[in-house]
């Protein structure tokens, strides 16, 4: 499933009701959708309160509204920027069937609020364009002010408020939401990295009558695009089935990054973990490390290909090598298993000066400043267009990090990742990942494949963490998502998210 403009989403509306669907029909599948999406995504009642203006944007969330208080028992309320006499007939129909008293007259009383508080942005809808005008700019505005001072957090209805759909250009008015919910399809000029602190993490509500044809340009990743990983194991499923994972990591420096990566495959479903560290850490990784993985010793990260493995994951805090460690570093990416290629495995390709040594069987794992070091002349440039680029210079597979996490490979879309949380910000998420990444291979998904799975695990680990309470987005570490994955690989397999 594709990203759409405006207009091709305009162009899937049209087809529908030519089709026999009605805009009533419409408007009810999607709130209904819509409703369950909310109520699944924050998994304990809470107290919510809808802002609207008179589009079919209102009428789409007062149908959810409905959903969250009936099936969900949450509480509801709403604060409206125009009489409801002035909205659209729809929104007017939408408000009897809801059957609440008077909307809010003045700011909720948030201090009394029945559980955490969400604001649904039910403002503005796909056809609106320029910056906010009152009244709705001081229902954003007011918004804002709870999300900051009450801490209420906001979920938008398909975009938020003030955003332009297809460029992503934002304004200072612009409604800033936690997570956004795109009805149908996903809005392309959210899937960039202009805007990605307007809509938050992303979130797709299917609706099969709006539903839009795959393209090659940028593609989310939810469970509801994406179609593999999601059959159960065969019963009679052994640890040689779920592969061996060889991980190269560690130093005196960073001896964490090497038990984190290591954990990641290990929960990633990996069915033999082998942590491979130099002989002078082997005692002290051997301590911190989970008893179900096997540790090594080496004195050359040669001597890996001597052992048996399904995939790789290479450079987790390894730290700055020696002439002869890094001569054998490189020997051991010349292996044809497929490998992950992280952090200082990748500073030491950068300081070789060529991409020459990555090759088909590679994902590389680059943040920001490593991608930087990797490809100086792409570094200015947008993410997007930094990540096609450079793919036309090598066969491998490219995540490159980020709030907004790309994967993709020459030839393929742009994949985007839609789950994740500023909680991430905490050095070791990166090591965390590789190793999930790693299990995946092992298992025996294609590289693009486990990239992006990869990435919308963990960032749904960490989603699930928060929406549970027992932790922040000051508190949460990476060591914590190991809790937390096998809840997300449910949501991915049953397409909850």
């Amino acid at each position: 499933m594709g990203s759409v403009t405006v207009a091709e989403m305009l162009a899937i509306e049209a087809s529908a009701m030519e089709d026999g669907w009605t805009e009533e029909q419409l408007t009810n599948l999607a709130g209904e959708r819509l409703g369950i999406a909310i109520g699944r995504h924050f998994p304990h009642p809470r107290t919510v309160v809808g802002y609207l203006g008179k589009g079919h944007n209102a009428a789409d969330t007062l149908v959810a509204l409905r959903i969250l208080r009936d099936r969900f028992g949450w509480k509801i309320s709403t604060r409206n920027a125009y009489p409801i006499d002035d909205c659209a007939p729809l929104v007017r129909k939408k408000w009897a069937e809801l059957g609440i008293p008077l909307p809010h007259d003045r700011v909720p009383l948030w201090r009394d609020a029945d559980g955490p508080l969400i604001l649904l942005d039910g403002l503005l809808g796909t056809g609106s364009r320029g910056p906010l005008r009152q009244p709705l700019l001081v229902l954003a505005n007011e918004m804002a002010w709870l999300r900051h001072h009450a801490g209420a957090r906001i979920a938008a209805v398909d975009l938020p408020s003030g955003i332009d759909p297809d460029s992503g250009e934002i304004s200072a008015d612009t409604v800033v939401a936690d997570i956004t919910f795109m009805i149908g399809a996903a809005n392309r000029g959210l899937l960039t990295g202009v805007p990605a602190t307007a809509p938050g993490a992303l979130a797709l509500v299917p609706v099969e009558p709006l539903t839009a044809a795959p393209n090659s340009g940028l593609t989310l990743i939810s469970p509801q695009t994406l179609d593999f990983a999601k059959s159960p194991r065969p019963f009679d499923f052994h640890k040689g089935m779920a592969g061996r994972i060889a991980i190269v990591a560690g130093s005196e420096q960073f001896p964490g990054a090497a038990v984190l990566a290591a954990t990641g495959a290990l929960r990633g479903g990996g069915g033999l973990v082998t942590l491979h560290v130099p002989y002078s850490i082997q005692s002290q990784i051997a301590a911190k490390s989970p008893p179900e993985i096997i540790i090594r010793g080496y004195e050359n990260p040669a001597e890996v290909l001597e052992s048996r493995f399904d995939a790789l994951v290479v450079g987790c805090g390894l730290g700055e090598l020696a002439e002869q460690a890094e001569l054998g570093l490189i020997s051991l990416l010349s292996n044809s298993a497929p490998t992950v290629v992280d952090a200082d495995a990748l500073n030491t390709i950068a300081r070789s000066g060529g991409l020459e040594i990555f090759s088909k069987n590679h994902v590389l794992t680059p943040h920001p400043g490593e991608f930087a070091r990797l490809a100086p002349d792409l570094a200015g440039l947008p993410r997007e267009a930094a990540a096609r680029e450079f793919v036309t210079r090598t066969p491998a597979t490219l995540l490159f990090k980020g709030c907004r996490t790309l994967v993709t490979c020459h030839g393929l879309p742009l994949f985007v990742n839609s789950t994740g949380s500023p909680a991430m910000a905490t050095g070791g998420h990166g090591d965390f990942l590789a190793g999930v990444i790693g299990a995946r291979l092992a298992r025996g998904d294609s590289l693009t494949e486990a990239a992006a799975l990869g990435a919308w695990l963990c960032g749904r680990a960490a989603e699930i963490a928060l929406d549970r309470g027992e932790f922040s987005e000051d508190t949460l570490l990476p060591a914590d998502l190991s809790r937390f994955l096998g809840a997300a690989f449910t949501d991915w397999r049953s397409s909850r998210r």
